[in-house]
């Protein structure tokens, strides 16, 4: 049998959850086409609690501000959003200031200077050393995986 991306995700949630000692919840999407979400699904409790959504990117920022909003409606006291990479085009900056976010935080792997100018929410973490550690590490023969315990400050 199969394992569906519902049961995959919940296994990735789960150890992460595990590892950082955490009760948590996830929000599965479906979609019927390509980026455009048709139905979205909470699974876990939320109450009192501070929600931390995490995506590889946004673009629009369409499906993770509905899911902010998701989360408030269900009791969550803050949402936060932890994004790899921020595009944030068309009507992202928008979402985000009508979201329920205390803050959206982003890499610097895209320039966010002008964004963070018309959205306080947004913050950005630099990852230039990680990147140029792995980037070394690569290139020597080393291995890149020790980095996802050993993070260069």
């Amino acid at each position: 049998m199969r394992p569906t991306s519902l049961s995959l995700l919940k296994c990735r949630v789960t150890s992460i959850a595990d590892r950082l000692n955490v009760e948590f919840a996830l929000i599965h999407k479906e979609r019927k086409k390509a980026n455009e979400v048709d139905r979205m699904v909470l699974v876990g409790d939320v109450t009192g609690r501070v929600a931390i959504l995490v995506d590889d990117m946004a673009d629009t920022c369409g499906t993770v501000c509905h899911a902010a909003d998701k989360l408030v409606s269900a009791g969550a006291t803050k949402v936060y959003a932890i994004l790899t990479h921020g595009i944030l085009s068309g009507p992202a900056i928008s979402r985000i200031n009508n979201a329920g976010f205390e803050a959206v935080v982003v890499t610097n792997t895209i320039p966010q200077e002008e964004k963070m100018k018309h959205c306080p929410k947004i913050q950005v973490i630099d990852i230039s050393m990680i990147l140029a550690e792995a980037i070394r590490r690569t290139h020597n023969g080393e291995s890149v995986s020790y980095l996802f315990s050993h993070v260069p400050l």
